[in-house]
């Protein structure tokens, strides 16, 4: 048993599976040629899912790749399932419906098999639909629009890996800034997280650092002063205001308790150019 649960990698989604794969990389890096489950849960058609993710891993140092896939509640209890996580270093939960990843195995051995690899320092992984499921209340549906109108947003409960967040994905590239705002309206002791695609957040210890190519946003709102989405009819536009937005790129980090960003120490100092070397 480790003293520390293990990391979080977690995806907006479309990552990079052919040219530089720097995300499947750092997900590779903490399996470390060990055994990674491929959990296709969400997923109502999972056929390619598979072989897809079988390429994108083959060269990058993974020792086995195994597929978990369920039709219902009931194969949970499959030992085909539990023999999955024997020796497991990671499970991956591809993209589909994150509805479907919680209805399928929340409150089953599959949760519990999950909860024990994250305890034990394994790596769970998620991307799109399989990132969404990871925080504590889950976005399920909601219109792609920037602004937001009020009834216009469905969460449920989601695997509560990490605690305090709701997570979007997909993020700039489908206009989800004013659903993310939606869902912290109405629950402003949690923050909302919401990726770009071919971007994660890798989580250890409450902290998360930014890779990828695009940008991660977070949205607070501790510091509302007011909002009318309690009162307003669902058709209307919500109003919100003294809300705090982050605006996070690769090797910034973000700390989740105390709700601040940082920049790596490498990146805190930018480097001087020639002419600032010469004039020094």
């Amino acid at each position: 048993m480790t003293d520390k649960t293990g990391p979080l990698i977690i995806i907006g989604g479309h990552e990079d599976k052919e040219d530089r794969r720097a995300i499947l990389k750092a997900i590779a890096a903490e399996v470390r040629g060990r055994k990674l489950i491929i959990a296709t849960i969400a997923s109502h058609e999972p056929e390619g899912y598979f072989t897809t993710y079988q390429k994108a891993f083959a060269d990058l140092g993974i020792g086995e790749l195994v597929e978990l896939y369920i039709h219902d509640r009931a194969e949970s209890h499959d030992v085909e399932v539990a023999e999955a996580f024997e020796d497991a270093a990671g499970i991956f939960f591809t993209g589909g419906d994150q509805l479907r990843i919680s209805s399928q195995i929340g409150d089953t051995p599959i949760e519990t098999m999950v909860r024990d690899l994250h305890d034990r320092g394994g790596l769970v992984a998620g991307t799109s639909a399989g990132a969404a499921a990871m925080s504590e209340i889950m976005l399920v549906k909601g219109s792609s629009r920037e602004t937001h109108r009020i009834g216009d947003l469905h969460m449920a409960p989601g695997l509560g890996l990490v605690e305090g967040a709701i997570i979007d994905q997909h993020f700039a590239e489908r206009g989800r800034i004013g659903r993310l705002l939606g869902a912290v309206a109405q629950n402003p002791r949690v923050i909302g997280i919401g990726i770009d695609e071919d971007t994660a957040i890798v989580v250890r210890d409450r902290m998360f650092e930014v890779i990828g190519v695009g940008a991660v946003y977070v949205v607070d709102g501790a510091h509302v002063t007011q909002s009318n989405i309690a009162e307003a009819r669902p058709e209307r536009t919500l109003s919100m205001h003294g809300v705090h937005l982050h605006v996070l790129s690769a090797g910034d980090h973000f700390d989740i308790d105390s709700r601040t960003p940082g920049q790596h120490p490498r990146d805190a100092q930018p480097e001087r150019s020639d002419h600032e070397h010469a004039a020094a």
